[in-house]
């Protein structure tokens, strides 16, 4: 673990929550550092994007993705996710700790790896790898990098940010954000990826893990990008004699090129793995290179696959799964002459052995030229999505490739309005010297309907949604006026992000977050209950009742004692399950004290009781006659009654 004190994000708190103490690692993208979770009281990973990307839409938007894929994973070998957030300029991912290294530096000190090692993080990595197969997330960018090894023995995948919901064939204008050294054939030239991409990755890495070195090599990254184009993965085998066959077909198998020739996913894969590991330890592997092979004289007829009973007698040899007949080695020559013919035959033989290496040899060296340099030469379209048009043009001039005049416009999610959603072709086709590239320029979002949700039940409300938009997680609250289980609003974001009532808009833009706010019901009504069972009402709708507060208040209808309601919340805050309510105790009928009103006039006594809550019982003529004095009360002035009271007035009338 790196540390570095003048980090300034070192010792900060993130969102109140996440106190920052060390960093761990610094990739392109985004810095990881080891922080405490305060609230749940435990380390954590938080994976900060470096702020010069913060205002990049396409970096959010892969930020977040990474947060939701491997949130939708719960498999003991995915990284798990646990929350995701943005605090002011600081947008977050807050991970699993792991303590430990990655299959990268484990490599860099063990370059090769024994066979049972390879198998054992193999088989951890398939199988987390089937977990996201399985929930059709395609991981596109596999990587030792991305190998976690814990110090307690776990292995888990990590690194989710490019990471896409699988399709038949998913498309990206991104193609070639994956590592390079791990990037399938079809990433290179169509820039497609699917399930069987990653498994492509996962068979470079097996290769890397048994050989000691990656299969492909090159000054240049788009050298390396077409030999996994063009060339064929070697066996592992060829650099460590000591792979067993049945790996080195397993590397083959995920290598192949065409994608159709490839495990259908991690799941195939593993099963395979689980077959190979079987055969292993049964003793029954073949082996490679090392172990004395017995002479074989190709047959001058077809060749036979499985043995005849007539050829019981003869001995087989099995390569790669082929079984072909042995012949008994040549005979003994035993003179003189025998042994001049043979050496000048060799002689010759190796003359025109001689000859042809120069042939080959030259032909190569054309071959090369024309199709490095020369006419046939072929050129990388760059990745150019998410830059302005200006920048993309130069881009892609800079690349030898001609920009169509007439660009392409698009609808794009990820990309905003008038910036470069991609090309055509895409980012990573092999094009000619002075090819024709076309911009893509995106319109942003599409804008489609946007159903009435308020008043929808919640599985209503989602079915009318469909997936058209982003659906998020639903958040509850209580309402008195909403029944439980009903859509009381639902909430956007307007194009500059601020939050919008999606009740209010006919239309909204396609793949957007839509956040359902669902009812609860009303609170549980708590008003005479004593304060135990209105703790435990609550209770029930998940609520917490307490009297902490001391909130006290005089009631006509609820006994001493006993609960009134609870505090209502601050203005626009919404009541949800472990919301705290402070509940207010009856402390009775409020007690006054009848007033001294004798002597006074009518028309000043009778405010003064009316204004301290009295009934009054007294001859009405006397409201004619304001001016009239009050001759006696009952009670007596100075007697306490409840509020409300009847006091009986007695008057001396003046006419």
């Amino acid at each position: 673990m790196s540390t570095n004190t003048t980090d300034p994000l070192i010792g900060r708190l993130i969102d109140g929550r996440y106190q920052v103490r060390s960093r761990i690692a610094r990739g392109g993208m985004a810095t990881v550092y080891l922080a405490t979770d305060l609230r749940l009281e435990r380390r954590v990973a938080i994976k900060v994007m470096h702020g010069h990307l913060a205002d990049d839409t396409q970096y959010k938007a892969r930020f977040i993705q990474e947060a939701r894929s491997a949130a939708r994973l719960a498999h003991p070998n995915v990284v798990n996710v646990y929350d995701q957030g943005q605090d002011a300029d600081t947008a977050y991912l807050v991970m699993e700790y792991l303590p430990g290294i990655t299959l990268r530096e484990l490599l860099q000190e063990h370059p090769v790896l024994t066979t049972e090692q390879a198998m054992d993080i193999m088989d951890a990595i398939l199988s987390g790898l089937a977990a996201a197969h399985r929930n059709g997330i395609v991981h596109r960018d596999l990587k030792p990098e991305n190998v976690l090894l814990a110090d307690d023995g776990r292995i888990k995948i990590s690194d989710f940010g490019l990471a896409r919901a699988a399709t038949a064939q998913t498309a990206t204008g991104n193609a070639l954000l994956g590592t390079i050294a791990y990037l399938s054939p079809e990433l290179v030239t169509r820039g497609v990826a699917d399930a069987r991409s990653d498994i492509y990755a996962v068979g470079i890495m097996l290769y890397e893990m048994l050989a000691g070195e990656q299969p492909f090599k090159g000054e240049q990254p788009f050298q390396i990008a077409q030999q996994h184009a063009n060339d064929t993965v070697p066996t592992p085998s060829s650099k460590n004699p000591r792979v067993p066959a049945e790996l080195d077909e397993l590397v083959l198998w995920a290598t192949a090129r065409d994608p159709e020739q490839r495990p259908r996913d991690a799941r195939a894969m593993l099963e395979q793995l689980h077959e190979t590991q079987r055969i292993l330890d049964s003793g029954q592997a073949t082996p490679t290179q090392g172990v004395p092979m017995p002479t074989m004289v190709m047959p001058s007829g077809p060749l036979v696959p499985t043995p005849t009973p007539d050829a019981a007698s003869e001995s087989e040899t099995q390569v790669l799964g082929t079984r072909v007949k042995q012949r008994p080695g040549p005979m003994a020559l035993d003179s003189t002459s025998a042994l001049s013919a043979a050496a000048e035959k060799r002689k010759s033989r190796g003359a025109w052995l001689f000859a042809l290496v120069l042939v080959l040899a030259t032909l190569a060296g054309a071959t090369g030229w024309y199709f490095g340099s020369g006419p046939g030469s072929k050129v990388i379209i760059p990745v150019v999505t998410g830059e302005d048009v200006a920048s993309a043009t130069a881009i892609l001039e800079k690349a030898d490739l001609e920009v169509s005049p007439t660009p392409k416009h698009v609808f794009s999610v990820d990309v905003e309005a008038g910036k470069v959603a991609g090309t055509d072709p895409e980012a990573g086709t092999a094009v000619a010297h002075g090819g024709e590239v076309a911009l893509l320029i995106s319109d942003g979002p599409k804008a489609l309907p946007m159903p009435k949700l308020a008043g929808k039940t919640e599985d209503a409300a989602r079915d009318l949604i469909g997936d058209s938009f982003d659906v998020q997680e639903s958040q509850y609250q209580f309402d008195p006026k909403v029944p439980e289980n009903v859509v009381i609003v639902a909430w956007g974001v307007d194009k500059d992000g601020a939050k919008l009532d999606l009740g209010t808009v006919d239309e909204y833009w396609e793949r957007q977050p839509v956040t359902l706010i669902v009812s609860l019901g009303p609170v549980p009504d708590v008003e005479g209950l004593t304060v135990d069972d209105a703790v435990q009402a609550l209770q029930e709708k998940e609520l917490l009742g307490s009297t902490s507060a001391g909130l006290h208040d005089f009631s006509d209808t609820v006994e001493k004692g006993k609960v009134i309601g609870y505090q209502p919340p601050e203005e626009g805050t919404a009541i949800t399950k472990g919301t705290l309510l402070q509940l207010i105790v009856s402390d009775g009928v409020e007690q006054v004290e009848v007033p001294d009103v004798v002597g006074m006039t009518w028309r000043d006594a009778k405010p003064k009781l009316l204004e301290l809550g009295f009934t009054l019982d007294y001859n009405t003529i006397a409201d004619s006659f304001p001016s009239s004095t009050v001759k006696k009360i009952s009670p007596e002035a100075g007697t306490m009654v409840d509020k409300g009271s009847t006091v009986k007035v007695n008057f001396n009338l003046s006419f």
